[in-house]
């Protein structure tokens, strides 16, 4: 094996300029994750490939923009600054679950427990728009899970993904962002990612100072599904972000989960659809440790990180992958562009979890209160939590929408939406 194709063994850590010129490859334009891997199967590293683009680019007669030295470099001080590192695929701090998956991010950055990565992890998504039951479950879901062992993962966004990091701060859980290290989205859990740095991860192939754009969510998603032996889908409209998560899981083949929501609710439709289509049901934690624990203790199948046999050099159908990243500005995130539920499909809009400055006085939490029910009768206690809001406001909300036929009261101090 020759000194530079040794850079790309499992379990060998890069040297300073031997990760440097890793993060100038995969920086440069028109690299992504598989341009990269058939640029170092052809060349037998990194620096040799960084040398061979300008000719590759006269060849095309297409321009590449290579990342600098310089770049690479104030890249790497800044994810310093921000207490975070760069690992590279292969290295022994690089999770093994995201190794196996195809398009393998060539670095990662990561601020917090790195030791979190190499325990077995969970991926939850869901709704931003979460009902309280279903923001309930996930609370019971993530700490059976966690008490069994698993690191909980999700993308940082409101509703689902809110609740399964926070209610698994105190056992380890990771966040994967859309955006660099230093732009959490959105941006009113920041205080949430400086938790989950505490006993957790963060997570992202993006580098510092890279504004989210509405594509790069589902860029992100894969590497939700990716660092799990399986993902629980427990709310989510047809067409929304959480079912490109679930088919990233499936490509990957990991195991698929979706818990059961009623057919009246919107917010169901895409888990239900995926449980006609064959994902195992998830009715309570068993369903899922039972299927995930022998995969925990064996593994996955490791497959070759780079084969060392001669490749051709890369032609253009390789450069037909996820949008590369390269060093330069980039727009700001449009509003209504971070692929959640369509908007025809989405109950009205409700506040990240926990947000009391929405909460008004009076019947002002009513709108509130009642985008977090739907027909499934939920607690009124976890409906306080999720709201938020005091509880006579909740109480006041409920009884007005009582009074207008809105909700329906069962035994054990349920209620529920109105089916009628």
């Amino acid at each position: 094996m020759s000194a530079a194709f040794a850079e790309a063994r499992a379990g060998v850590r890069l040297s300073d300029a031997q990760r440097l010129d890793w993060l100038r490859l995969i920086r440069s334009e028109s690299v992504g994750p598989q341009t990269f891997r058939a640029l170092i199967n052809r060349y037998r590293g990194a620096g040799a490939a960084l040398a061979a683009l300008p000719e590759i680019a006269a060849r095309r007669g297409k321009p590449i923009r290579i990342c600098g030295i310089d770049e690479a470099e104030r890249e790497m001080e800044a994810l310093r600054r921000a207490g975070g590192c760069l690992v590279a695929l292969g290295e022994p701090d690089y999770p093994a679950t995201l190794r196996a998956i195809d398009a393998a991010p060539p670095v990662i950055c990561v601020r917090g427990d790195l030791s979190a990565l190499r325990r077995p992890m969970v991926s939850f998504v869901g709704s931003r728009n979460a009902s309280a039951a279903g923001l309930a479950f996930t609370e019971r879901l993530t700490r059976d899970l966690a008490a069994a062992g698993f690191v909980i993962v999700s993308g940082l966004a409101r509703g689902i993904d809110a609740r399964a990091h926070r209610s698994s701060l105190g056992s380890g859980t990771i966040a994967v962002l859309a955006g660099g290290l230093d732009k959490v989205y959105p941006s009113e859990h920041a205080a949430l990612a400086e938790e989950i740095v505490e006993r957790g991860a963060l997570v992202t192939e993006m580098p510092m100072g890279w504004e989210p754009r509405g594509r790069d969510f589902p860029r992100r998603n894969r590497l939700v599904s990716g660092l799990a032996y399986g993902t629980i889908v427990v709310e989510a409209a047809r067409k929304s972000g959480s079912l490109i998560t679930a088919r990233f899981a499936l490509e990957q083949g990991r195991e698929l989960f979706a818990v059961p929501g009623s057919p009246l609710d919107p917010r169901a439709e895409g888990a239900n659809d995926l449980l006609r289509q064959g994902a195992t049901l998830c009715a309570r934690s068993q369903d899922v440790i039972t299927m995930l624990e022998p995969m925990a203790k064996t593994g996955l199948p490791d497959g070759p990180l780079f084969r060392e046999t001669g490749q051709p050099e890369p032609t253009e159908p390789l450069w037909d992958e996820l949008e590369p990243v390269y060093a330069g500005p980039t727009p700001e995130t449009e509003p209504g562009h971070e692929f959640d539920e369509p908007a025809a499909a989405k109950p009205p809009e409700a506040p990240a979890e926990p947000a009391p400055s929405r909460i008004q006085t009076g019947g002002g939490a009513r709108g509130l209160v009642e985008s977090l029910l739907g027909p499934s009768p939920v607690a009124i206690d976890d409906l306080v939590r999720a709201s938020g809001a005091p509880v006579p406001e909740v109480q006041v909300a409920l009884l007005e929408l009582e009074l207008d036929g809105r909700i329906e009261r069962h035994g054990g101090n349920l209620v529920s939406l109105a089916t009628k």
